[in-house]
């Protein structure tokens, strides 16, 4: 992947790519997500148990994407 995250990073570009490849695009934003993980769900549990989210930023990302869905 090409894309650069950041302020003119596309947002549906991001959005799909995000979809595709969750684990990857967390790890270009700085996350430490392990290669054996790929299931959403666990990305999700392994950033929460390591630290490196927290519940209320998983809340606000949530209703963020809440926002998105038609």
């Amino acid at each position: 992947m090409n894309n650069q995250m950041g302020p003119r990073a596309n947002p549906m570009q991001l959005l799909q790519q995000l979809r595709q490849n969750p684990a990857q695009v967390l790890r270009q934003a700085g996350m430490n997500v392990p290669a054996n993980i790929t299931d959403p769900n666990a990305i999700i549990q392994h950033l929460m148990n390591s630290g490196q989210v927290t519940q209320e930023s998983y809340n606000q990302a949530r209703q963020m994407a809440a926002r998105f869905r038609i």
